[in-house]
């Protein structure tokens, strides 16, 4: 999104992070492009597709799909919005005002979409919006962003490297909560980190949080759900197994894990993480949805530069 040159493509694929890269494919991929910006030959490359996606399905399917620009123009930005009587997420903004905990450095809460009555595709960035106090000084906030069958198993796939990863997942350090204003867009929020701003006892700060890009499409009576923890996410599942050079086993995430307790001394992080819900206090979930008509405009939020 920030490369400068204007002759610029993107591919998406599942699997490992390696797989595509090192198929005859991505070899020849990789040939058609070079032979033709230091080759100078006209072998079509400067009419491929901008954009090529491998939009999963659950049981590890892909389709594939060519597209124009990223994120998708027809993107229906839609809000849903975490609603703590009922655990659930929905378009509807929730007015009265209450208030949700868990243990700071624990699993957390989740929220989950009623079954979904079409098949809905998420493809592009998400982000979500929190209003938060705590019982100490920083909070650590880990989104993970789900899709549940209808009995309620979770689908995951063959992430970079470990084999239960979930849809999307996003972090978030609240002492580093500052926003670039000028980077940052609606659906990716750009962080400065250039200052710490430690939070004070019962304080609500807001926090808008990135979530990484994902594409799926999940069925008719499946369900979305964003679970908000304050630790790494783990697969409720069989275990991923170990490779040699991990030091950890593959529950998830992989080997990129937050859980060294010099960055996290317990004196800091280890207390309670309260959610703040009102009117003037929005907690939502901003997502990417792509309409199944390719010809018809998105319906969604409306979405403007900060």
């Amino acid at each position: 999104m920030q490369a400068a040159s204007r002759q610029k493509w993107l591919e998406v694929h599942g699997g490992e992070h390696w797989t595509h890269f090192y198929t005859d494919y991505g070899r020849k991929q990789q040939l058609r492009f070079f032979d033709h910006f230091l080759h100078g030959k006209d072998n079509g490359w400067d009419r491929q597709p901008k954009v090529l996606l491998q939009v999963r399905h659950p049981g590890d399917k892909f389709t594939a799909r060519a597209e124009n620009e990223w994120p998708l123009k027809r993107t229906g930005w839609t809000k849903f919005h975490l609603d703590p009587t009922d655990g659930m997420l929905k378009t509807s903004a929730v007015a009265a005002r209450s208030t949700l905990s868990f243990a700071a450095t624990g699993d957390g809460i989740t929220f989950v979409t009623a079954p979904l009555a079409q098949a809905t595709e998420l493809t592009g960035p998400a982000a979500a919006k929190l209003f938060i106090s705590s019982s100490s000084s920083d909070a650590d906030l880990f989104l993970i962003v789900r899709v549940f069958s209808p009995d309620l198993k979770e689908v995951v796939f063959q992430g970079a490297i470990d084999p239960h990863t979930p849809v999307a997942q996003g972090w978030l350090r609240a002492s580093h909560r500052r926003l670039d204003r000028e980077r940052s867009l609606p659906f990716r929020p750009y962080h400065a980190h250039d200052a710490e701003e430690p939070l004070r006892d019962g304080e609500v700060v807001e926090l808008d949080i990135e979530i990484w890009p994902t594409s799926i499409v999940a069925p008719v009576g499946y369900r979305i759900a964003l679970t908000i923890r304050g630790k790494d996410y783990t697969y409720g599942g069989a275990s991923g197994g170990k490779l040699s050079n991990f030091k950890n086993e593959l529950t998830g995430c992989g080997p990129f894990l937050h859980d060294d307790p010099q960055d996290r001394p317990a004196e800091i992080f280890d207390g309670v993480t309260t959610l703040h819900f009102g009117r003037k206090t929005p907690n939502y979930l901003l997502l990417p949805i792509i309409p199944a008509n390719p010809e018809r405009k998105a319906a969604g939020t409306a979405l403007r530069k900060r």
